[in-house]
C-alpha cells in the first residue's frame, strides 16, 4: 500500500494498561502496542497542546511496551498529574537502533548501569533470563541512594539468575547493602575469558567514561562494548537535526552504538 503523503510525525492512540510507581519521580507507564520493538529503541509520547517527549523502551510484552519516565519537564509532569490506567494517549515509534539481544546469547556479558539507565537494558536482561542465557551475565546496577532504587522486583528475580551487584552512592547509617560507585566493583567481576567478553554500559556520560577506564584495565576490547546515547534523542526521524553528531543522527543511527564508534563522535 502506498504511504504517499503520510505524515511521519502523526502519532497513534494507545491505551494505558498500567502505571507502576518505582519512586516519587520515576514511574513506568505500560502502553498498548503490538509490533516489532527492541530494547534500547524509543517512542515519542505525544500529548496534544502539551508536547512530546522521547522515552526509551524499558519492557516488551505481547501487547504492550513499558516506558519508564522521570518527572522532570512539562510533558512528563503533565503525564504524572493527569493520567491513570485506562486512559488513552498518543505514541509514535519505535525509533532508533536498539540492542540486538541475540548478540549476547550464550556468551559472557558485563552490564554496568546507573539510575534510570536500568530502563533501556531491562529488556536485554529479561530476554537472557527467559532464554536461559544468563549464567555468564555480570551486572552492576548503581543508584544514588536506597530510596531511588528502581525495578526492585526485577532486581530480586535477576539476583537469582545472574551475577548481580546492587550498589548505592550513599546510604544512611545501618544500611545493609553495598555502597559505592559502580566503578568500585568492576575490578571484582569474575571474568572467565576477557577476549570474548562483551559489555553494555549505560548511564550519565561521566559514569560511562570511568566505567570504560576500569573495563579497559581488565583487558576488555572497546569494540565489544555497547552504550546508549539516549540523552540526545529528539524528533525520532532525523529531521530536526538536534541529535546530529558529525555525520550520525542519534535518532536513526543510535541511540545504541558500539563504544568504539561513539567515542569518535564529537559532541
Amino acid at each position: 500500500m502506498c504511504n504517499c503523503g503520510k505524515n511521519e510525525y502523526t502519532p497513534v492512540p494507545s491505551k494505558l494498561q498500567d502505571i507502576i510507581k518505582h519512586t516519587a519521580q520515576e514511574w513506568t507507564f505500560r502502553f498498548t502496542y503490538v509490533g516489532d520493538v527492541k530494547p534500547g529503541q524509543f517512542f515519542q509520547i505525544s500529548i496534544p497542546k502539551v508536547g512530546e517527549c522521547p522515552i526509551s523502551v524499558s519492557g516488551i510484552g505481547p501487547d504492550y511496551v513499558d516506558l519508564t519516565l522521570r518527572a522532570v519537564g512539562k510533558v512528563t509532569d503533565y503525564l504524572f498529574e493527569n493520567f491513570k490506567a485506562g486512559d488513552s494517549l498518543f505514541l509514535r515509534g519505535p525509533y532508533g537502533n536498539g540492542f540486538d539481544v541475540h548478540e549476547f546469547e550464550g556468551g559472557e556479558l558485563i552490564i554496568v548501569v546507573g539510575g534510570t539507565a536500568v530502563s533501556p537494558v531491562r529488556g536485554v536482561v529479561q530476554y537472557l533470563c527467559e532464554t536461559e542465557s544468563a549464567k555468564d551475565v555480570h551486572m552492576i546496577a548503581g543508584f544514588k541512594d536506597p530510596g531511588e532504587i528502581m525495578f526492585k522486583a526485577d532486581l530480586k528475580d535477576w539476583a537469582e539468575k545472574i551475577d548481580l551487584t546492587l550498589t548505592v552512592d550513599g546510604a544512611p547509617e545501618g544500611y545493609g547493602g553495598k555502597v559505592g560507585l559502580v566503578t568500585k566493583y568492576i575490578p571484582d567481576i569474575p571474568i572467565r575469558d576477557i577476549s570474548k567478553c562483551k559489555a553494555i554500559v549505560v548511564g550519565p556520560p561521566p559514569m560511562i567514561r570511568f566505567s570504560m577506564i576500569e573495563l579497559v584495565k581488565r583487558g576488555l576490547s572497546e569494540d565489544n562494548v555497547w552504550i546508549s546515547d539516549s540523552r540526545r534523542m529528539s524528533c525520532g526521524i532525523g529531521k530536526c537535526g538536534h541529535c546530529r553528531i558529525n555525520d550520525k543522527y542519534v535518532c536513526i543511527d543510535g541511540p545504541v552504538f558500539k563504544f568504539s564508534e561513539h567515542k569518535t563522535l564529537i559532541d
